[in-house]
């Protein structure tokens, strides 16, 4: 991996969370592998990075010395000041990593209990996705440009006219070798 520094990097963490640095090697070491053994995806792992940093500052700026001290009155604490701040998607993520952090270390023996297990959150559940819909006409419009003389053509008109009346995503077009 081009320009991965552990030790930088593990520095760099420990001078942002003093809670991190405080506690043993051992939990230390079980902080870092939690980025790097449960997340798989690397987007994830960078947003779930930020969540618990951004709550780990919060705790510390609230007084909490070590992890062992934070209960789940804690995390719900601030959770409830994050809805203030934040949209109710990004309210979840970081719910979702501050639990899954708090679960990995009580699976490792480092804490004797999770105090974000309990700890719940708004529901939230998207109906409508951000992607605009074509209105009224535009899918015809658009399929009348396409040139249907070539092969090419017809292909692409065919595409666009199952994506549009079908509202299939794109990967399944691809898998079945059009194109």
């Amino acid at each position: 991996m081009r320009g991965y520094r552990p030790n930088n990097t593990r520095r760099a963490i420990i001078r942002k969370a003093t809670l991190i640095a405080r506690a043993q090697p051992s939990t230390r070491k079980k902080f870092f592998e939690f980025f790097t053994v449960p997340i798989r995806n690397a987007n994830t792992r960078a947003a779930y990075y930020r969540a618990i940093q951004q709550f780990l500052a919060w705790a510390e700026r609230a007084g909490y010395q070590d992890l062992e001290d934070i209960e789940p009155i804690t995390v719900a604490a601030y959770i409830e000041i994050l809805q203030r701040q934040a949209a109710p998607p990004t309210v979840k993520q970081h719910m979702a990593a501050i639990r899954m952090l708090f679960s990995w270390l009580t699976e490792k023996g480092v804490l004797a209990m999770n105090p974000a297990r309990e700890v719940k959150t708004e529901r939230f559940s998207r109906t409508e996705g951000k992607t605009p819909a074509f209105v009224e006409g535009e899918v015809q419009k658009l399929l009348g440009v396409i040139e249907t003389y070539t092969h090419t053509g017809l292909r692409d008109r065919a595409l666009l006219g199952v994506l549009a009346y079908t509202f299939a995503r794109t990967p399944f077009p691809a898998r079945t070798g059009c194109g």
